[in-house]
């Protein structure tokens, strides 16, 4: 026969099924209350890793729109705008943000800028209908080139 905790456990996978919000609050509640044997600790260390996953995801997206402004930047010289330029600004921030309240993303700084660089190559061609073979297959900036203006670029930026 299963234990009440077993029932408890399984009527917790339920109700995050169910309602998500619900859940999160019992399951804390639970916690809180040191009531362990209660909590749903793999669907918690499951929600906790989708945390994690999310802040890795915000980096790259950053990265993701940063990068392709910067390709057409580059290759659509004179299609610049300043528009442009401050979504350039705009996703810098944004990725020094993200890397600032979650330092241990800092490990996993190549791993993003690699999948980010990709989709920005595939964007970046979508955007200027040029071929996507115009822009380099390997990520053709440093770090410091990602955050930073190149000076040839800072006087049209403003």
């Amino acid at each position: 026969m299963r234990s009440q905790i077993a029932k408890k456990k399984d009527e917790a996978a339920a109700g995050k099924a169910s309602d998500l919000y619900a859940w999160a609050a019992r399951q804390a509640a639970l916690l809180r209350a040191g009531r362990l044997a209660e909590i749903d600790a793999d669907a918690i260390a499951e929600e906790i890793d989708d945390v994690g996953e999310g802040k890795y995801y915000r980096l790259e997206n950053a990265l993701r729109i940063l990068l392709q402004h910067l390709l057409k930047w580059e290759h659509q010289a004179a299609a610049r705008s300043r528009s442009w330029a401050l979504a350039i600004r705009e996703q810098r921030r944004r990725a020094a943000r993200q890397l600032r309240k979650n330092p241990g993303l800092k490990s996993r700084l190549e791993e993003a800028l690699g999948d980010a660089y990709e989709d920005a190559r595939d964007g970046a061609a979508m955007e200027t209908g040029l071929p996507t073979r115009t822009f380099p297959e390997a990520l053709p900036y440093s770090w410091a080139q990602v955050m930073e203006l190149p000076a040839i670029w800072a006087d049209e930026v403003g």
